[in-house]
């Protein structure tokens, strides 16, 4: 993409809302250019203190990742794979996602190669997830043992039941965000989806 001189700059575009508009991002030279259909914004590579890569999961789809550019100034800019096609569309191009955020990682790692490459949740949020997450289960089995010991058996598979969906959404979330501290420039195959091997 970046060898031939006559393709387009490194792009995605993205609706990150059901209603809202859409937002482009594209790389020019040392710049990040992102076009919001109402203003088009340039922010230098060279200002991207920490590009943090996350699953998050929505109430639509468990298929949901971010990524979050950190800049000096404090402020952050964040953009995900999915993109909104209607209140009830969402459409998925992890092919072109992984594309560009990897080009974008290559660009910021040489604009400022003190940038620093973290995948998952901070540690202290991570942790809190962890800790709630266990307990949380371990209340739901506390509850079905408790159910089935007095012979509430409908309680007790809902209890069960319960424990087992709640274990489907929080297994991904603690093991795909678990904090790791990343090489200058890398992006994570756990946490940006659609590389070769996807």
């Amino acid at each position: 993409m970046q060898n031939d001189p006559d393709a387009p700059p490194p792009h995605w575009r993205q609706r990150p809302k059901p209603i809202g508009f859409e937002i482009s991002y594209r790389i020019e030279g040392d710049a990040l250019v992102i076009d919001s259909t109402r203003k088009i914004d340039r922010v230098a590579l060279g200002a991207v203190e920490q590009v943090r890569f996350i699953y998050a999961p929505s109430n639509v789809t468990s298929k949901a990742y971010r990524t979050q550019l950190r800049l000096s100034d404090g402020k952050s800019i964040t953009f995900g794979n999915l993109s909104w096609r209607s209140l009830t569309d969402i459409e998925r191009d992890d092919a072109r996602y992984h594309a560009f955020v990897t080009a974008l990682s290559a660009a910021i790692a040489a604009a400022n190669p003190r940038a620093r490459f973290v995948a998952g949740k901070p540690h202290f949020m991570w942790l809190a997830l962890a800790v709630v997450g266990g307990l949380s289960l371990l209340m739901l089995g506390y509850f079905s043992l408790r159910a089935f010991q007095q012979g509430a058996t409908a309680a007790g598979f809902l209890g069960i039941g319960l424990a087992a969906a709640s274990f489907w959404q929080v297994w991904p979330m603690v093991t795909l965000n678990r904090p790791l501290e990343l090489a200058t420039g890398e992006v994570p195959r756990h946490l940006v989806p659609g590389g070769p091997a996807d």
